[in-house]
């Protein structure tokens, strides 16, 4: 090829137009660049002007250098601070803000997740600092909404962990070390997922209720707590799995399961156990990633988004 005909290096795009990590570093070089993301965010789109609350109106704030970590933009009337990232999950962290945003955009960037063992390599910093900073943005960034499911929605419930030495294959039991986890589906939507003490209809169905629109369509495998759902308004259909009936027609649960496929690999891959505890936050992880597929600037923009809020 001749050498007028090559492409530029720095100019040339995946056909997938990904947000690489080159373009995460010319957008946040530093942490001067994320604390100007935060503060434009949350108090002043112009820069300039903010919201002063000892004055009680928009007045001129300035940013002067001062011996403090986290540097705060100053009211010039008042001298009311504004600090950006009070009250976030970076507050009071002596972590590198820098590193809070790159963590958030290697988190959106693997689709079966990142260890904290990894994070502690890539940052150089230790392994509770990692595991602190992944656990606050699967607990606090990628908590999954309450917006109803409706249409076609399928349901089912899997078991996620070890087995005690000496159990016997088969379905768990109640004191086995397997945490029972109940999802559910919207064909073509969203999915979610939660850690439930049992699956019995007791414990199911106050979910569903909650959160499955009435005269939906539900498709479940034959465990008996669903029964009920008729007597609720839903439109219940049944795939016999004990029958080795996986599909009949437009009856199964093959999206739910094959969400349960993607947390169970990326848990024993990357994470290799996980415990009841914290199962919570992973199914965050996991159920972020099914939710907001396509370019992962967009999930990374996302979380900056929620980042920039109170908790």
């Amino acid at each position: 090829m001749a050498p007028g005909n090559r492409k530029d290096p720095q100019n040339y795009k995946p056909s997938d137009s990904q947000y690489s990590l080159m373009e995460f570093m010319r957008e946040f070089p530093d942490d001067d660049a994320c604390l100007e993301w935060l503060w434009r965010n949350r108090f002043s789109p112009r820069g300039d002007s903010a919201y002063c609350l000892k004055c009680e109106t928009q007045r001129i704030h300035r940013r002067y250098g001062t011996k403090q970590q986290r540097q705060s933009w100053t009211c010039i009337h008042c001298g009311h601070h504004l600090h950006p990232t009070a009250g976030t999950i970076f507050h009071k962290s002596s972590t590198s803000l820098h590193l809070w945003f790159y963590a958030m955009y290697l988190m959106t960037s693997t689709r079966c997740g990142i260890s904290a063992k990894q994070l502690e390599r890539e940052f150089g910093v230790t392994y509770k600092t990692a595991w602190r900073m992944a656990k606050l943005i699967r607990q606090e960034l990628m908590v999954q909404d309450n917006q109803p499911f409706g249409g076609e929605v399928e349901m089912d419930e899997t078991y996620v962990g070890g087995r005690r030495r000496g159990d016997k294959r088969g379905p768990p039991s109640e004191d086995s070390h397997k945490t029972p986890v109940f999802g559910m589906v919207q064909r073509r939507g969203r999915v979610a997922a939660m850690p439930v003490r049992n699956v019995k209809a007791k414990t199911l169905m106050p979910h569903v209720r909650r959160r499955v629109l009435p005269s939906s369509v539900v498709y479940t495998d034959e465990l008996r707590s669903y029964d009920g759902l008729k007597r609720r308004g839903y439109q219940h259909e049944r795939i016999h799995h004990a029958e080795q009936i996986y599909v009949s027609g437009d009856v199964h649960t093959n999206t739910i399961d094959g969400f349960w496929s993607l947390v169970k690999r990326g848990i024993n891959g990357v994470y290799h156990a996980v415990s009841a505890k914290h199962l919570h936050g992973y199914l965050n992880e996991y159920t972020y990633q099914c939710n907001n597929q396509g370019k992962n600037g967009d999930q990374f923009r996302k979380l900056l988004l929620r980042s920039a809020l109170s908790h």
